[in-house]
């Protein structure tokens, strides 16, 4: 039978500030980071993100609800929209994995449940995309449509997480009643991966999240740089980061043996992320008008665009349409390579130029700040109107 639970919308507030699935490893090894993060502007929502909650909220709608897929088309989350792409290539892959796991149709399941630790650690608490109980196995399912990162199940904190908290959780708890082992199970369409492991396991987890959490309450908590930092927000006030980053710029190259230069490369990654996490907040500082010394905001180059295509295309009506289209019409500078082999020139007024944004540079760059340039870009969206 079929278990329900009520559906939840993933919003900005589905995991606790302090710490949550996708946060458990990097607080359990650098305890330090959630003071550090607290002090940090939330980050903006990417379209890969608004993409995954949407794909998230589909396939929460088709389990609970059991709503055919092919009605949840033309559904919205902020700029989205499902389409059949979204279907063919997500959703039927992910529903086709849970079908393995579960043949039959016999799991119980709690869909999109946020499950917590109730007075052992207060305001700790996470959202489980599937929890499922089927003879005497626990599965904690979590869906990952993202395709940059592949996610393993072997030892997943987010994973053991979910299970900690489930079990703590009232509403859920039925899930680990007298079963013997605990799947943690990673779909990542079109790829699937599971690790079996046992009731203790979670719970030596649970000592380690709870050992971690009150040691990030002291003001010498602990911090340790790893992989964990990949996704901190922190990274670019981080002292052992901004440490890292000094020794690299002081250390002179011919006093660097081969086990320096190894170290380094082992930290490279690392050290990449935090730079570009660097340059994304002060560009979020100079947007919402927060000075960074000798820093400002200058537009990115600009690209020729079309100010109106059927103006385009009644001017070269005299042309033969494999001229100016490809399957589209083609840009100003493709169809301007193509118009010198017909011996014409492109008429300047059916072109304008605009950039496509602002990116950081020193003050010392000759190109003028984006607040000065107002009236040239006022200028080319009027254009276009």
């Amino acid at each position: 039978m079929f278990n329900k639970v009520k559906v939840k919308e993933k919003l900005m507030a589905n995991h606790s500030s302090i710490v949550g699935g996708s946060t458990a490893s990097r607080v359990i090894k650098c305890p330090g980071s959630v003071a550090l993060v607290a002090k940090m502007p939330p980050k903006p929502s990417s379209k890969y993100a608004d993409e995954g909650t949407l794909l998230h909220n589909t396939i929460a709608e088709i389990l609970q609800n059991d709503i055919p897929p092919a009605n949840l088309l033309g559904t919205k989350y902020k700029e989205h929209v499902l389409v059949q792409e979204h279907l063919d290539n997500k959703i039927f892959p992910a529903l086709e994995k849970l079908n393995e796991i579960d043949p039959d149709c016999l799991m119980d399941m709690a869909i999109e449940t946020e499950v917590h630790f109730g007075d052992l650690l207060p305001g700790v608490f996470g959202s489980a995309d599937v929890l499922g109980k089927l003879n005497r196995k626990a599965f904690v399912i979590d869906w990952k449509f993202g395709d940059g990162v592949i996610v393993e199940a072997e030892e997943n904190y987010q994973g053991m997480f979910y299970a900690a908290a489930a079990m703590h959780t009232p509403e859920v708890n039925w899930v680990f009643e007298d079963v013997d082992e605990v799947e943690i199970v990673i779909i990542q369409p079109p790829m699937m991966r599971r690790w079996v492991t046992t009731v203790a396991r979670i719970k030596e987890f649970e000592r380690d999240l709870i050992v971690a959490v009150k040691e990030s309450e002291k003001r010498d908590a602990r911090i340790e740089q790893g992989s964990h930092c990949r996704w901190c927000a922190a990274k670019p006030v981080c002292p052992v980061m901004t440490g890292a980053v000094d020794r690299a710029m002081n250390t002179q190259l011919k006093s660097i043996d081969a086990k320096q230069i190894s170290y380094f490369l082992d930290h490279a990654d690392t050290l990449e992320q935090w730079i570009a996490d660097l340059r994304a907040l002060a560009h979020q500082m100079l947007e919402a008008n927060i000075p960074v010394p000798g820093y400002k905001l200058v537009a990115k180059r600009a690209t020729r665009q079309w100010v109106d295509e059927l103006e385009v295309a009644k001017w070269a009506s005299d042309l033969d349409s494999s001229v100016i289209y490809e399957r589209k019409l083609r840009t100003p500078a493709q169809l301007e390579k193509e118009l010198k082999k017909h011996k014409k020139e492109l008429p300047k007024e059916l072109v304008v130029s605009i950039s496509s944004g602002s990116t950081l540079a020193p003050e010392s760059d000759p190109r003028p700040a984006v607040l000065q340039i107002g009236k040239q870009l006022n200028a080319a969206l009027n254009k276009l109107n």
